[in-house]
């Protein structure tokens, strides 16, 4: 069960990296005047895919918000 319950907690803060870059990068891209959001360049043409991805990055924030509400820590 610790596998496990490590592999989610690594697939979490991977996805609130890339999550953080990104909103980032969108931000930056806006005030210079570019399409700089990584997820819409790279996964665009398949915006089912585009909507999964930020779907998975906004349930890993919810899995780290949970987990942090309720005094545990975010990742082992």
């Amino acid at each position: 069960m610790e596998e496990k319950k490590g592999a989610l907690c690594h697939v979490s803060l991977f996805l609130l990296l890339v999550g953080g870059l990104n909103w980032g990068l969108a931000g930056l891209g806006m005030l210079f005047g570019g399409n700089w959001n990584v997820v819409n360049l790279l996964l665009g043409s398949w915006p089912t895919v585009e909507a999964i991805v930020y779907l998975l990055v906004g349930l890993a924030a919810l899995k780290v918000i949970v987990m942090m509400l309720a005094g545990k820590k975010a990742c082992m």
